[in-house]
Parts: C-alpha cells; structure tokens; sequence
C-alpha cells in the first residue's frame, strides 16, 4: 500500500488540537503538498476555515451550504497548493486527481463548447499544466489526508482515509485528537490525561503511539457494537408492532371491502353475554351464591337483552323460563345464546332493509377500532419507553415488551369486541334512516362538488336529528358523556 497512515496524534485540548491541524496545512501547503481535511460536522468545518482565514491561508470548503459547488471543489481537491475542508460524507463519487482535472476547469473558462477549435486548445493547456502540476505533488507526497476527529465509526474514517493513495498513486493521513472529543469523554480520556500529567507533557504536545491507535480503534469497535445492538433491537420492537398492525389492518380492510359482519356481531354479543354470565352466574358455584341482580341489569343495559328475576329467584331470559330449583349454569348459558341470536332479529326487523343495518354495523366497527388502535399506539410507545428499565431487574427488556404488549393488544381486541357488541345491539337503528358510511359518502361528495360551474344547483344537507351536546350521555348508551365517548 502507497499511501502512509500515520499514527495518530493526542492533544489534552481541543484549542491545541486545531492549532496542530492549521499547522500541519500550512507545512504541507509550503511543500505544493495538497491537503483535505475531514471534519464529522460543518460547524467544525467552519471552525477550522476561519482558523486558516487568520492565517490568511486560500482553501475551500465543502459543506451542505455549497452543494451546487461539490463536484467542482473535490474534482480540484488534488491540485498543487488546494487545500480543502469537507465534512466526511461530502463529495464521495468524485474522483480527486493528482495535480488538477482539467476537464472540470474547463467549466470555469467560459469557452463555448460548440467552438471546437478553441475549446480544443485550452484544454490541451490545462491538461498539461494539470500533468506537470502532478508531478510536483507526486514528489511531495501526493494527497494527504487530515482528519480532525475520529468517527463513531471505523467505516466513514476508512473512506476518508480511502480519498488518498488511489490507483498507484502516494498518499499520506493522519488523525488529530483531543481528549474533549466526544469519542474520547466516552472511553477512558481520563487515564490517558493522568498519563500525560505523570510524563510532564507541556501545552501542545502531543502522543503518538501505535498502541494508542489501536486503543481508539478499540473503542469505535464499541460503539459500532453499541449501536448495532439498538439497530438490531429497534428493528426487534418494530416487529412485534407490525404483527399487531397486521391483524389491525386485516380487519379495517374486510370492513372498508363492505364484508357481511353479520356473524360476526352476533358472535361478539353472544361472548361478552356469555362472559357476564361467568362472573356473575359462576360454573362451579351453586345458585344460591350467583348474583342474579347483577346479571338482570347487566344484560339488559349492555346489551339489551330481555332478563327477568322473580321473587323466587326464578330467571327468565327472553322466552326461556328457568326455575331456580332446577337451574343449571349451561342452562343459563344456552338462554343467553338464543335471547342474543332473538335480540338481533328483532333489531333486524325493527330496520327492516338488511344492508342498512349491514352499513350501520360497519360504520360503527370502524370507528371503534380506529379510535381503539390510535390508544393502543400511544401505550405501546409508552412501553417501550420504560421497558429498557425492567434489565435492572435481571429482566429481558424484549421480552418483556413482547408479552405486556402481547397482553395489551389481546385486552385491546377484547375490549373491541364488547364496545361493537354493545353498540350495535343497544342502539336502535331507525326504520328508513341513511346508512352512515353512504351518507358520510353523499355529504363528502356534496363538499366536493361545490362551487364546481357545471352543476345546476348546489345541495344543501340538513341535520334530520337533534344535535348531541358535549356533555349529553352518548346515544350509544354506554352511559359516558358525548365527548369521551362517540364525540372525541
């Protein structure tokens, strides 16, 4: 390998480290050697412009404020004397040629391409300044290569490296380090400063030391790893979030499709009946211990079924009548089912046409399951932002967010189920009234031709019903105010 990758050089400060920098430039620039220095931020850049600003030195600077210039400046990062400041990711794709390239400063010589015989003679001219410019920076060293800090990563301080020594040609690089850099604070600047106290070193006086490269090079490995692990684990996180929204969007799709949910409802309503009946009528606890008030107002109020309890305990649900002498959980169970499978079709009959209610249900499953979904995001960030906190507890963060997550998407989806079955089943869908979506669909329509000059007329669209005030009870029944239920 031609190019010479020199070790690099420590300073305490970071005052003494841009001053060794500058110095280094201007000893090069004495010699015709080019130079580029690498900076990780244009606020860096910037520093060390106005450095050799001062120093009344002529360089260039690449940086996102000069985009438009980019190519220009690198293509001539190689020529005689250039000294250019760029930040590391600035100009890759553009070769720097040693002594200049003459087809790039041809664009700056204001010659009409379409006179041939003019742009031919200049050109030859510069190329052979270019290739006598090229020999002297050639005897010189050819390019070197100052970087004014080292990167996180090994990678982008190998490509800047990488800029010089290329094709046969020589080169040189070096990086300048000070122990306030941020790589540093993070490993160990510490002991080496307690070393250069103990050695008496002065002001801006540097270590050099293979060992010392390697020691940083140690630590890039570290934060490369570091870094790695987040990627790797962010990318872990994410996926438990897209299976989830996976099934979420499966869902919202059959909905938006106009899929008969028929079914569906029925057996949402049918398993959250089923599941007031467990808490309240328990399997294995004799009638005497079930809560038959509680059930007699629960199913009616979440559900609008027909139950009824006489003073001798007897229980009626819909036109099933069960004694209480005889009664059985699975009797209770199968009353349920069908006062459920009853309760829709009165409901069906009530609206008469099929597909209206068909809108309705759909209208109000999207809706429940958008507003439910938008919840569940913002308690997933919540968990993941405090999850990383259960490995003091010996404790797989991952994991751990896998299952709570897990478990709060299931709740989620339960609590889905039951607010639709509620919904759909409590409230009392009109004879005659608009499907929701197909109006929401006719008054969207309506906004958007307004105004439009081919139409005869405009249509206005009038409430048929009274308005809902914030805090009225929701007519869903779910017994909230309008504005923390359906009117958020």
């Amino acid at each position: 390998m031609i190019r010479d990758d020199q070790s690099d050089l420590i300073y305490k400060t970071t005052k003494e480290k841009y001053d060794a920098i500058v110095d280094d430039i201007e000893a090069s620039r004495k010699k015709g050697q080019p130079v580029l220095t690498g900076t990780i931020s244009i606020e860096n850049s910037e520093k060390i412009s106005r450095l050799l600003k001062k120093r009344g030195l002529r360089h260039s600077v690449l940086n996102a404020k000069h985009h438009e210039d980019e190519a220009q400046i690198v293509a001539q990062a190689g020529a005689k004397n250039a000294i250019t400041i760029a930040t590391n990711m600035a100009g890759r794709g553009t070769d720097i040629v040693l002594g200049g390239n003459a087809e790039k400063l041809m664009e700056n010589e204001g010659i009409d391409p379409l006179d041939k015989e003019r742009w031919d003679k200049r050109l030859a001219e510069l190329i052979k300044e270019c290739e006598e410019n090229k020999k002297e920076v050639l005897a010189s060293g050819g390019l070197r290569i100052i970087g004014s800090e080292r990167h996180e990563s090994r990678r982008i301080d190998n490509q800047l490296r990488g800029r010089s020594g290329r094709q046969g040609d020589p080169g040189e690089s070096r990086f300048y380090i000070s122990l306030e850099d941020d790589l540093m604070r993070i490993f160990g600047s510490d002991r080496i400063a307690t070393v250069m106290d103990k050695l008496g070193m002065q002001a801006g006086e540097p270590i050099e030391h293979k060992m010392v490269s390697r020691a940083i090079e140690n630590a890039q490995k570290k934060v490369e790893g570091h870094n790695y692990d987040i990627r790797k684990h962010l990318l872990e996180y994410d996926d438990v979030m897209n299976k989830q929204r996976e099934v979420i969007y499966s869902q919202r799709g059959e909905i938006l499709e106009g899929a008969n949910l028929r079914e569906e409802v029925i057996d949402m309503a049918r398993l959250l009946a089923e599941d007031i009946v467990y808490e309240h009528c328990p399997e294995k606890a004799h009638p005497e211990d079930w809560n038959l008030d509680s059930l007699k107002e629960l199913l009616p109020a979440r559900l609008g079924l027909q139950v009824s309890v006489d003073e001798g305990k007897n229980l009626t649900i819909g036109e099933e009548k069960l004694s209480f002498d005889l009664m059985l959980h699975e009797d209770v169970i199968e009353a349920v089912s069908k006062e459920v499978e009853a309760a829709y079709k009165r409901q069906e009959e009530i609206v008469g046409d099929p597909e209206r209610l068909r809108g309705f249900e759909r209208y109000i499953m999207l809706n429940v399951l958008d507003s439910m979904w938008k919840d569940h995001l913002l308690h997933m960030d919540h968990l993941k932002e405090g999850v990383g906190f259960r490995g003091y507890a010996q404790k797989n963060p991952l994991n751990e967010y896998k299952r709570e997550g897990h478990q709060m998407f299931q709740d989620m989806i339960n609590r889905f189920k039951d607010e639709v079955a509620s919904v759909c089943f409590k409230v009392k869908v009109e004879a005659g009234a608009d499907e929701p979506l197909e109006q929401e669909r006719r008054e969207q329509k309506v906004i958007e031709h307004r105004g439009e000059a081919e139409l005869p007329e405009q249509t206005t669209v009038r409430r048929t019903t009274p308005k809902v005030g914030r805090n009225d009870p929701c007519p869903c029944g779910s017994g909230k105010k309008y504005k923390k239920c359906h009117g958020k």
